[in-house]
């Protein structure tokens, strides 16, 4: 009976079950990288612990029941924002970039044109003068039209009409009288012409200015200060008296 028993223990020993464990844990706790879904064939076979009738049903004693994947999952999602924020503030810094460049180019391109059109400004002056003495006829008129057309639509502009108001950040006086038609300072003769090309002011427009002048005791003023002829009759009398 006894040697019975011990050949059916060393039966059960050797068939004994083995126990297939199948990981399917998302985050690989090691590398923390998410994995790919396990397959059928990539199931572990562990065999089964010694001193053991068969497959364990519990924890034992002193055993955590918390997966190991759960403890990283945190650093790996605060790995993440922190790479996603570092990606935003890269392409933040890579569109302000892009913007930088382009207004750089962009100004460089007006620079350049600016100062081609500059350079035709002499050119221009003499087309006009041409115009004035009755020179710019036929086919250099023509030619001399289509000039002028192109650098308008390349954006430039002539200013410095008799009529206009005195601007000196446009205009530059170099003449100088007094009349009591006009009612402040005001452009009324043009001696070379102003250009612009956009909002750059290539050259000022050399002009003739006429201020205002009290004509009678209407525009005389109430400020306390005298006209010039009642200045002039005060020193005459002063000097009278001396």
């Amino acid at each position: 009976m006894t040697e019975v028993n011990r050949e059916n223990s060393a039966g059960n020993e050797t068939e004994e079950p083995r126990v297939v464990v199948r990981d399917r844990r998302k985050i690989d706790p090691e590398t923390g990288e998410l994995r790919r879904p396990a397959s059928e064939e990539e199931a572990q076979e562990v065999p089964p612990v010694m001193g053991t009738g068969g497959p364990s049903t519990g924890p034992s004693a002193g055993e955590s029941t918390v997966d190991d994947a759960v403890a990283p999952a945190s650093d790996v999602e605060q790995q993440l924002a922190e790479r996603t924020a570092d990606l935003q503030r890269v392409q933040a810094e890579y569109a302000n970039y892009r913007k930088r460049v382009e207004r750089d180019r962009e100004l460089v391109a007006h620079a350049g044109k600016a100062s081609v059109v500059n350079d035709l400004l002499p050119l221009l002056d003499d087309l006009e003068r041409a115009e004035a003495h009755g020179d710019l006829t036929g086919a250099f008129k023509a030619v001399a039209d289509k000039l002028v057309t192109a650098l308008e639509r390349a954006g430039l502009e002539s200013f410095g009409k008799e009529g206009d108001p005195f601007d000196p950040s446009v205009h530059e006086a170099v003449q100088h009288s007094t009349s009591a038609d006009v009612s402040g300072p005001t452009v009324t003769s043009v001696l070379r012409r102003g250009y612009q090309f956009g909002d750059r002011v290539l050259r000022p427009a050399l002009v003739g200015v006429t201020d205002h002048e009290p004509a009678g005791p209407e525009d005389r003023p109430v400020g306390g200060e005298l006209p010039v002829e009642d200045v002039v009759g005060q020193r005459s009398d002063e000097q009278a008296q001396q």
